[in-house]
């Protein structure tokens, strides 16, 4: 405490002065108003003849509800003119409440709302009148159950600014600021001190507000700016600043919410610019600059001008913001694809770099994803929200699966205050507040300072946007010019990230490499929350890969012209519902009845393009999109009683229906090609083979003895193959868990939740009549409000276990597993992920590895020991846990926020135990894996004989995609090897002139050559090849 108390004088007199920022010309009460009964408006009405009076003082409220209020002014012609308003409360993040767009003539201007209160009316309408209006949106209530926002009128006036008090303010409560972080021990702060006392001193107080008041403001901003030019600002340290909103494409809102916050952010930014000559702005997000292109193209033609000019910065790669754990391999690539052809048509720019803050984690897959598509840089801050580890740097090189390295940094800013200090909490931000603590903590906080001495702050209100205001642009001025902080300089994140690379490019310092996922120890709930999403995705993007497969084929063989803007149109459906709050299940209730019409669209869609394939006729083509050779159980039309189908060969098919779904099993159906099967009359009745031997509490087939207890657990599975018995203690055990965790609710599992668990008992075993394709055992269990049924199946011409669920769910705050204890001896377990696999291990021998007690899969996770192994498959799921010989399926979550119905309602899923010889690769559990997942294509007709596309035998790839290519010169085939072995593949595509290879962008890398296709596959690499006929 100082003997005159300094520190609290000059708080007292920086606050006091903000009053005087402003003098005030004429208060503008009455407004007129109409409601937005539409919710759709995008400009303001002609029509105001049914207008209420709107006052200062009134109150409005509603949920999701829109006002349009006007009011013709009458412009002073003076300078530093600003129209003040107050129409309600903007929540934090903007994640609630009030939200407008201001218009004046008719014309976007600005977003008005609690951060942006204050509009500079440009000069053009000085001594004018003319026509204010705004579009207000009471907002949401941030998730949970509904409430009626309530805002109240509260301000609106034109106003001059007093540009020496606003200036003198600014300076001064940056200064004060810049004290109080640089603590008692450095001796700078002394100085500035003194520097600012001084000033303060000259203000007149007497009459403030007076000409005197504010001829000795001047004087003491010109007193301050000449004391602290006189001391020397050495830093060595600088930071460039980058503004920025993280606008969340959906999420406490729907999509049609963040189409209205874009046009509010980026009016307002433009506005700014108008200002702020040096202010530079990044936006990722294509499809955040598809809405305004769409909705205001008077704005998008003014963000295509400042693109041009440099300040505006369209960069970041990806459509959106995708969440990196469950989409596949090829949907990152089209996330990257898609956002890199609309920058590069729109705005004539290349992509460089990755801008992933936000995001749950990241896939081992990336690196390679980036490279191959030309980017060099990663950039994140999430990780810093592990629970248990800290990351050992903040910048470093990334090491992907294959072998791919990209220079990765996290922005290090602190969030501002007290409780947010940089020695206790190594949170970071990308909601950047320019403010002496977070450009001093910036730095502070980061691991690198022995090689790098420049860091990145992207700054700016979001979550739901707002973006900068005023108050940072003023900031940044003053922060650049004091002493003891920083330099502080305005900048783009590309030319950040290019001197960056050339800093750790020429250092002889070492260099970090982090070779393995970047998993992020929090949100494990996003695996499994809302499971409709979940399955959808996983379904819209097996079904993509079969269009462009079957639509590449028929146009090479000139039969069907290839529906490229159909396709390309269905994939921006589904990369946008892949934006990291929308598939990971944390979004609220509007935003997935959105999705599901979304999603039942594009199914429709895909079936109308089917539609002129099919024919009237008897027979069927059952198509393998697979590149091996398969055994299909699929889905037929019903036949007559005295009908059988046979297949090219004249062999019966055997069949059979359950009631609702006739199943065929069509053997042998080629790799990416097609089979003929025929209705004919049946000539005799078959005998339905015998698939199991049943008693009361066990079954046996060819391949196994399956026993269980009283409450439907497996209590053995006895391999007589491979005369072993499969589990350690006991299989398909549902537990239920208590799932409360302490924060997010939708996002998260905490480690406590395995404290508190049931295992359900199935109330009725019953077994089904054998049929010729299976044997059925269906276990019923009734808990709580829900109903399980699942029928255990088990075939004759697989191995696999499949266990069919249907689920009437209605748990609050509950979590559901599937467990199996497996006879396996193991340290690791192997997991299925984007073009390849990760071993994680089972154990919890250290910190990091009992921070992942929940992970990601994608259709399979394995655990094997040289000579046997066991793989859990799923067509729908992505949650999984394995600890010592336990390995457990997350099926259901009940989560109550921010979505209160989260997950309530019918679900229908299969998963499957899959004992195997060897380990996952001579086991072929990604095969086996596949017959769950997709689901085969049968075609009414007969669609002629399709171009042969085969590979080298028994080759350990899987081809992801084949597919037009996006400039229409030929076709493209990916694909990636996944056993992680070198090897030489053979492609043989009939008719065939010419390839190439290209990136993941299809651009072309290599020479065209005309002989077919011979590729060498390091491990666990992907191919991209360009062909044509």
């Amino acid at each position: 405490m100082s003997l005159f108390y300094l520190k609290e004088k000059l708080e007292a007199r920086i606050e006091e002065l903000g009053k005087y920022r402003f003098s005030k010309i004429v208060e503008l009460s009455d407004w007129l108003v109409v409601e937005d009964e539409t919710k759709e408006a995008k400009y303001p009405p002609k029509d105001f003849s049914s207008a209420a009076t709107f006052s200062v003082g009134d109150t409005w409220k509603g949920r999701d509800f829109y006002l349009w209020v006007k009011k013709e002014i009458e412009m002073p012609d003076v300078d530093d003119l600003y129209l003040y308003l107050n129409f309600g409360h903007t929540g934090g993040g903007y994640n609630s409440g009030f939200e407008s767009l201001m218009f004046i003539n008719g014309k976007p201007y600005q977003g008005v709302d609690s951060n942006h209160k204050e509009v500079k009316i440009a000069d053009e309408f000085r001594g004018k009148k003319v026509e204010v209006a705004l579009k207000l949106w009471s907002g949401l209530e941030g998730g949970g159950p509904e409430q009626t926002q309530v805002h109240q009128f509260k301000q609106a006036e034109l106003s001059q600014m007093m540009v020496p008090v606003d200036e003198l303010f600014y300076y001064a409560d940056a200064i004060n600021k810049t004290v109080k972080e640089l603590g008692q021990d450095n001796p700078i702060q002394y100085k500035l001190s003194h520097v600012l006392n001084h000033a303060i001193n000259q203000i007149n107080w007497i009459e403030p507000g007076s000409q005197t008041f504010y001829t000795s403001v001047a004087k003491a901003v010109s007193e301050l700016s000449e004391g602290i030019a006189a001391i020397p600002k050495d830093e060595m340290i600088t930071v460039t600043a980058v503004g920025h909103t993280h606008i969340d494409v959906a999420w406490l809102w729907r999509l049609k919410h963040t189409r209205e916050k874009a046009a509010r952010s980026f009016s307002t930014v433009l506005r700014l610019m108008e200002e702020y000559p040096e202010y530079i702005f990044l936006q990722t997000q294509p499809q955040l600059y598809k809405y305004i292109k769409e909705d205001y193209p008077e704005i998008y033609a003014k963000i295509k001008e400042r693109v041009a000019e440099g300040r505006w910065e369209a960069d970041g790669s990806m459509w959106l913001e995708a969440d990196c754990n469950i989409p596949s391999g090829e949907s990152l690539t089209r996330q990257i694809l898609h956002g890199a052809k609309f920058i590069k048509e729109e705005f004539n720019q290349d992509i460089h770099y990755l801008w992933l803050p936000d995001v749950f984690g990241y896939s081992w897959a990336l690196p390679q994803i980036l490279t191959k598509s030309g980017i060099d840089t990663f950039m994140t801050t999430k990780i810093s929200w592990n629970q248990f580890n800290r990351m050992p740097h903040d910048t470093f090189k990334w090491k992907g699966m294959d072998g791919s390295e990209v220079l990765t940094h996290f922005i290090t800013t602190p969030e501002p205050g007290k409780e947010n200090s940089w020695e206790s909490n190594w949170y970071y931000t990308y909601n950047g507040e320019l403010e002496p603590e977070t450009v001093l903590g910036v730095y502070n906080a980061y691991r690198d300072k022995n090689i790098n001495d420049e860091l990145l702050i992207s700054y700016g209100f979001g979550d739901g946007g707002g973006g900068v205001n005023r108050d940072m642009l003023e900031k940044r001025r003053k922060l650049d010019k004091i002493p003891g902080l920083p330099k502080v300089q305005t900048g783009k994140a590309v030319d950040y990230f290019d001197r960056l690379q050339e800093t750790f490019k020429n250092t002889d310092e070492y260099v970090h490499t982090w070779d393995g996922e970047l998993y992020l120890e929090y949100h494990r709930g996003t695996y499994t929350s809302q499971a409709y999403v979940k399955k959808a995705n996983r379904q819209s993007e097996l079904l993509l890969r079969q269009l462009e497969i079957l639509f590449s084929l028929m146009e090479m063989k000139g039969q069907e012209a290839y529906p490229k803007v159909e396709i390309f149109n269905m994939w921006e459906t589904v990369l946008r519902n892949q934006f990291h709050d929308i598939i990971p299940g944390s979004s609220i209730k509007e935003v997935y009845q959105d999705h599901r019409i979304e999603m039942e669209g594009l199914f429709k869609e895909a079936q109308s393009l089917l539609a002129p394939l099919q024919s009237v006729g008897d027979s069927q083509t059952v198509c393998n999109f697979a590149n091996w050779q398969r055994s299909i159980l699929a889905e037929l039309p019903f036949l007559l009683d005295n009908q059988v189908y046979v297949d090219e060969a004249g062999e019966v098919i055997e069949i059979y229906a359950n009631g609702e779904v006739l199943y065929g099993l069509i053997s042998n159906v080629p790799a990416l090609g097609q089979k003929m099967i025929h209705v004919t009359e049946k000539q005799e009745m078959a005998q339905i083979p015998t698939v199991a031997v049943v008693d009361s509490n066990q079954i046996e087939t060819d391949f196994y003895l399956i026993q269980w207890n009283k409450s439907g657990q497996l209590t053995s599975v006895f391999d007589k193959e491979l005369k072993r018995e499969v589990l350690s203690g006991t299989g398909n055990v549902l537990q239920l868990f208590e799932d409360k965790p302490m924060n997010f609710d939708a996002w998260d599992i905490d480690i406590y939740y395995q404290e508190k668990f049931q295992e359900l008992a199935a109330q009725e075993i019953i077994v089904k009549p054998a049929n010729a394709l299976y044997q059925c055992v269906e276990f019923i269990y009734r808990f709580g409000e829900s109903t399980i049924k699942q029928e255990m199946r088990l075939y004759p011409h697989t191995r696999r276990i499949d266990f069919v669920t249907d689920i009437d769910w209605q748990e609050r705050q509950q979590l559901l597993k599937a467990k199996f204890d497996v006879a396996v001896r193991a340290t690791y377990a192997t997991y299925d992920i984007q073009y390849g696999n990760v071993r994680r291990a089972n154990n919890w021998n250290t910190s990091w590895e009992m921070a992942k007690f929940e992970t990601v899969a994608h259709q399979w996770m394995d655990m094997s020991q040289r000579d046997f192994g066991v793989s859990i498959l799923n067509d729908s799921k992505y949650g999984c846990d394995v600890k010592d010989q336990t390995m457990r399926l997350s099926l259901l979550k009940g989560a109550i926020h921010p979505d209160p119905t989260a997950d309530m309602g019918q679900h229908h899923f299969t998963y499957s135990l899959y004992p195997h010889r060897g380990d996952f690769i001579e086991g072929k559990t990604i095969q086996e894996a596949w017959e769950i997942n997709e689901k085969p294509l049968v075609l009414n007709g007969s669609i002629g004989t399709l171009p042969q596309i085969t590979t080298t035998q028994d080759a350990t790839i899987v081809i992801d995609t084949i597919k037009k290519a996006e400039d229409g010169n030929g076709w493209i085939i990916r694909a990636h090897e996944y056993a992680g072995t070198d090897q030489m593949v053979d492609l043989t595509i009939e008719g065939l002139t010419w390839w190439r290879e290209t990136d993941l962008l299809e651009r072309n890398i290599g020479e065209v050559k005309d002989k077919q296709p011979s590729l060498t596959f390091a491990p666990y690499e992907i191919k991209t090849i360009r062909f044509g006929k």
